[in-house]
């Protein structure tokens, strides 16, 4: 919108030379000044977030994420899986203690670029003439105790969650504050993860939703994730998720997360935060009373 504007200028050439004719202009000087003001904003503050942007650090390209993740299997599995293969792999890396300080002797991944099934040299002898196909095979059929268990020829207790990762997480809000594992608010699960503690808190300090990242290695962290009862329903665990994964890929690492097949809200969570089921599957085998377990 723009207005005329009145002003007193000489007049060389009116009727009444000896005075000052008064005179309306209908100036178009105003909307032009008003665009061009528009303009020069816009011009600052697109210079603004270019300079803001510049100054931030870039997500890495999903390439560099899953480079990550084939350095997390050799640390883990001493292999990759690569090129539709099956691999049986004996070693001591399997006689490490987890990010809990537990020992897990037996441990694989299987998805479409192969199979690695990684075994501690002390129970390596249960796999002499073992397919490694068919591990896997037993573990994810019905019946899959017995199976392994006549497989390999002791009472095992197993577990074969979806395994996932992101290589690029989702733009949603960050819910979360970071907090220590000794903090006295934090509630009792989260306390015995060694990566990070990360929790939603309402206004009266009451705990809402929280994750606890498993640090397997220096590369790899393992999102965890819990709401009360209370407070589901309300996107805490999918912006829990992704805030973490955010941070551990900004510091270098390869955010993973899993879950049992049969845990639908699970898996939704995983979908919205930027881990996609791409087919794969982690398998563990403890040697000893059966049961099903995952760590």
């Amino acid at each position: 919108m723009w207005l005329p504007h009145r002003c007193d200028v000489p007049w060389p050439f009116a009727l009444n030379p000896p005075g000052l004719v008064r005179c309306t202009l209908v100036w178009k000087v105003a909307p032009l000044l008003h665009q061009f003001r528009q303009k020069a904003t816009r011009t600052q503050m697109s210079a603004k977030v270019q300079h803001e942007n510049e100054l931030m650090p870039s997500p890495p390209d999903e390439s560099v994420i899953r480079a990550r993740l084939n350095t997390h299997f050799l640390k883990w599995l001493g292999a990759v899986p690569e090129s539709g293969r099956s691999r049986l792999i004996v070693t001591t890396l399997r006689d490490d203690p987890g990010w809990d300080g537990k020992v897990r002797p037996i441990q694989g991944v299987t998805g479409p670029e192969g199979s690695v099934l990684a075994v501690a040299p002390g129970h390596a002898h249960l796999f002499d003439n073992v397919v490694v196909d068919d591990v896997f095979a037993d573990a994810a059929s019905n019946g899959a105790i017995a199976l392994l268990e006549a497989r390999l020829g002791v009472p095992v207790s197993f577990g074969l969650p979806i395994f996932r990762w992101s290589e690029r997480v989702p733009d949603v809000p960050e819910a979360g504050e970071w907090f220590d594992a000794d903090d006295p608010r934090i509630p009792e699960w989260l306390r015995p993860f060694t990566g990070g503690v990360l929790i939603v808190f309402d206004e009266d300090g009451a705990y809402q939703a929280g994750v606890g990242l498993k640090r397997h290695n220096d590369i790899c962290r393992e999102i965890s994730v819990g709401t009360d009862p209370e407070h589901r329903g309300q996107g805490f665990a999918t912006q829990l998720v992704a805030q973490a994964a955010r941070r551990v890929i900004a510091e270098g690492g390869a955010p993973i997360y899993q879950h049992s097949g049969a845990n639908d809200a699970s898996g939704s969570v995983a979908d919205g935060a930027g881990f996609p089921d791409r087919g794969w599957h982690m398998l563990e085998i403890h040697p000893g009373a059966p049961g099903d377990i995952r760590g």
